[in-house]
């Protein structure tokens, strides 16, 4: 099925902001009566072209979204905001929109000042190239580390019609997104009020790109936006309505398998890893030593290199600071090999059925903490010499 949605429109271009020989700047334009909602980091030092957005969005109807890759505008300052309000100033006056109605996002290299003359330059040819049909052009265009462009579109079924959700996203490394270097554009032709569109987007992203991890950094620029054109007339009035839920339920799927892509495209990851705990006390603790064990570099290069070395994940859930934890209760397993029970090394325990799960490009570690009823999915990659190479030389 080829990605289109109707009222929504891109085009891409080479500004050369960064990168030779491939575009790097992306326009999304929106139909007008569509709704917007979104989700940012929770970065401190988060970059100028959030701290616009914010504002923009605050504002009123969204028209325009750009986007540029290879440099994140952040870290910059004051002259950050300025170039994030002037390519702003620049589009509208060009597409005859006040300047509210566009948001700004940056994606690449930190600290470095964005230059606002490849905009300039860029943006007619931008706005006369749009159309519904270039998803994939634009999947690419976003593109810094990322191996592959990632790019997922869906259909779902409502009582009033069928709709479209397309969404794209990028992401390789400094991935571990707290969104109350990825950026996730989602859109769909059904009409939404904005209310309920920005809570059908939490609800998404708490599921799927707040429950990844390649590396535990977040990044300056993290951000998730959702589009909705309505221009299939199919209205949907209230998250929790049938529709609502349906439509729901779509989103869902399809975040989490960008979520996932991302992971998988995850910065030198040779392996993809889900680490599932239950029984515990509430979320926040399931989530706390799933992103402990997710986190540990020892882990992860174990991960790496197919080492069954069991006592690293048992450290790793030791020290995550649960409070009062009965080690005795804790169990975990390497897929459905039983690896840790009753405090120590599972009496079946064997060094060759904990090797074959490790040789899996897929792993499953399972965490039972025999505390409450609470679970928790994390999804993250393992950590190869290639990680290290690739940011190494990140800005040579």
């Amino acid at each position: 099925m080829q990605a289109r949605v109707p009222g929504v429109r891109l085009s891409t271009a080479a500004a050369g902001i960064r990168y030779e020989g491939r575009d790097d700047l992306l326009l999304i334009e929106l139909a007008e009566g569509g709704t917007c909602a979104a989700v940012f980091t929770q970065n401190a030092f988060c970059a100028a072209p959030v701290t616009v957005a914010r504002e923009h969005l605050a504002k009123g109807p969204v028209r325009y979204l750009l986007i540029n890759a290879g440099n994140a505008n952040a870290g910059t300052g004051s002259s950050g905001l300025r170039a994030a309000r002037e390519t702003c100033r620049l589009l509208a006056g060009m597409a005859g929109c006040a300047m509210s109605r566009v948001l700004p996002f940056s994606t690449g290299v930190i600290g470095e000042d964005l230059p606002v003359d490849p905009f300039a330059q860029s943006v007619p040819a931008l706005l006369s190239g749009l159309a519904e049909d270039n998803w994939a052009s634009a999947a690419a265009a976003i593109m810094t580390t990322d191996t592959v462009p990632k790019l997922v579109t869906h259909q779902v079924g409502l009582s009033g019609g069928v709709v479209t959700l397309t969404g794209i996203a990028k992401g390789s490394g400094m991935i571990c997104p707290d969104m109350a270097t990825m950026l996730a554009y989602v859109a769909t032709d059904a009409e939404v009020p904005q209310a309920v569109l920005q809570a059908l987007l939490q609800q998404a992203v708490a599921g799927s790109f707040n429950a990844i991890s390649v590396d535990g950094d977040t990044s300056t620029n993290d951000a998730c936006v959702l589009l909705a054109s309505g221009s299939s007339a199919v209205r949907v009035d209230a998250a929790d309505s049938a529709d609502g839920r349906r439509l729901g339920d779509g989103l869902n799927t399809l975040c989490s398998e960008l979520a996932e892509r991302i992971v998988r495209d995850g910065e030198g990851a040779t392996k993809l890893v889900r680490i599932r705990v239950a029984s515990a006390a509430d979320r926040d603790e399931a989530r706390t030593v799933a992103y402990t064990v997710a986190h540990s570099p020892l882990v992860k290069t174990a991960l790496f290199a197919s080492d069954p070395n069991w006592g690293r994940i048992l450290a790793a859930v030791g020290r995550s600071g649960i409070g009062e934890l009965d080690i005795a209760r804790v169990r975990i397993w390497l897929g459905d090999v039983a690896i840790v029970s009753g405090g120590g090394r599972d009496p079946e325990y064997t060094e060759a059925a904990g090797q074959a799960v490790m040789r899996d490009s897929e792993i499953l570690i399972r965490i039972d903490l025999g505390r409450g009823a609470a679970t928790t999915e994390l999804l993250t990659c393992d950590l190869s010499y290639d990680y290290v190479k690739i940011n190494a030389e990140y800005r040579s």
